[in-house]
């Protein structure tokens, strides 16, 4: 029997960008825009906070736009200022690439198994599914799901007895499945 195991986020996660004040390099972010028109233009900027002098940046959303080419509900998001817009923009590589940032998921995500019922048999199939792209070593993910250490899911490996296919070694963010032979 196929159990589905889910990488869910908890929170926004953590933004990697150098502080210009403390030069400290985490920022959190609430989900806060910031509006600004100009006549006709207008700009719209993410908003964090440095994490360790609580300065704010700004992370450029758009930039000089006329206002009729926004969609009304996209506009409405912004200035209810939208939790889930803000980690779609978050999750959207062209947005960090502009804004020169990278994200940090440490205690932002939790793996969700649907309980324990399954994981005493012989063999397991499972399918992983990531809800946001979220990188994360599936040797982790094994180890918190099965309820074991990291060394004996490297053991696992090296014996042939947890094949998948893709690489266990490194980081993933899509789904896999995987089948692990006790």
């Amino acid at each position: 029997m196929l159990e589905n195991w889910v990488v869910e986020p908890v929170c926004l996660p953590l933004v990697r960008r150098r502080c210009h004040v403390c030069a400290s390099e985490r920022f959190r972010t609430s989900g806060k825009f910031r509006v600004n028109a100009n006549h006709k233009l207008i700009d719209v900027w993410l908003l964090a906070l440095c994490s360790a002098c609580g300065e704010t940046t700004k992370l450029t959303v758009m930039e000089r736009i006329t206002v009729r080419s926004i969609r009304p509900e996209l506009l409405d998001r912004l200035h209810d200022n939208d939790p889930g817009l803000a980690a779609e923009l978050l999750e959207d590589p062209v947005f960090r690439r502009r804004n020169r940032i990278a994200l940090d998921w440490d205690n932002a995500w939790r793996l969700d198994t649907g309980g324990t019922d399954g994981l005493d048999r012989e063999v397991i199939d499972v399918a992983v599914r990531f809800a946001a792209q979220i990188p994360v070593r599936p040797v982790r993910l094994i180890a918190e799901g099965c309820g074991l250490s990291r060394a004996e899911v490297e053991r696992l490996i090296a014996s042939g007895n947890l094949v998948s296919s893709v690489r266990l070694r490194g980081k993933v963010s899509s789904d896999f499945t995987f089948i692990l032979k006790r």
